[in-house]
């Protein structure tokens, strides 16, 4: 009799089984496809990405190569056609060293180069930092103290990327405005602040104590 039962019970769980395959088998079959599909294009996504990766690599180090060999302008000329339509990553890399490039020799055309950089929100936000870090320092031998505190004061706040590298600029800014009382305080918020790297906190410690001293002449702050 516990045979019989058992048999009627297994009977009835396959028809059951069969009955839910039938209902449902069109979206177990989808769903299938659906995850086949979903894999082949990521696949064919990846080769294609190395792919672009490995062809944009081949040009950057190209246009390396022509900086090293001093063709300067072929150089800007390429990394200016990898910045367009290169791999983000490649992208960015190459806008970056064509703005260094563009700075070496212009400035000011520099500086609109890092802030054209900076400005972009597609691009990573640590180099948009050190784009504006770099225009920062072409801008404190151009703009006038005030116009170089009101523009960079906000960089030089705790948490900041490279805080302690604006707050010596903004000494410099303060000290060729004869500012002694400012320069001093930026230089100091560099000596007490543990984050800031050891050379540059020894080299703050030292400026500081000739500001107090009163004998830093202008400009005596190392530029980049």
């Amino acid at each position: 009799m516990a045979d019989f039962f058992s048999e009627v019970e297994q009977d009835y769980r396959r028809d059951q089984a069969i009955a839910v395959w039938k209902r449902y088998q069109n979206w177990v079959i989808g769903a299938a496809i659906l995850v086949v599909l979903g894999t082949a294009a990521w696949r064919i996504n990846v080769y294609f990405r190395t792919k672009a990766d490995a062809a944009a690599g081949g040009r950057f180090e190209a246009a390396l190569q022509l900086l090293h060999d001093g063709k300067t302008s072929e150089a800007i000329t390429a990394f200016n056609a990898l910045g367009k339509n290169a791999p983000k990553g490649y992208a960015a890399l190459a806008r970056l060293v064509s703005a260094d490039e563009i700075a070496a020799k212009d400035p000011k055309a520099g500086i609109k180069a890092y802030d054209a950089f900076v400005a972009d929100p597609v691009l990573n936000q640590r180099l948009r930092a050190v784009a504006r870090l770099r225009a920062a320092y072409l801008r404190v031998d151009i703009d006038t103290p005030k116009q170089f505190e009101r523009r960079y004061l906000a960089f030089a706040g705790p948490g900041e990327p490279y805080a302690n590298s604006f707050r010596e600029l903004l000494a410099l800014a303060a000290l060729k405005d004869g500012d002694e009382k400012s320069a001093g305080r930026w230089l100091d918020d560099i000596v007490v602040d543990p984050a800031a790297p050891d050379a540059l906190r020894r080299r703050a410690d030292a400026f500081l104590a000739l500001v107090q001293a009163g004998k830093l002449p202008d400009k005596a702050l190392p530029k980049k």
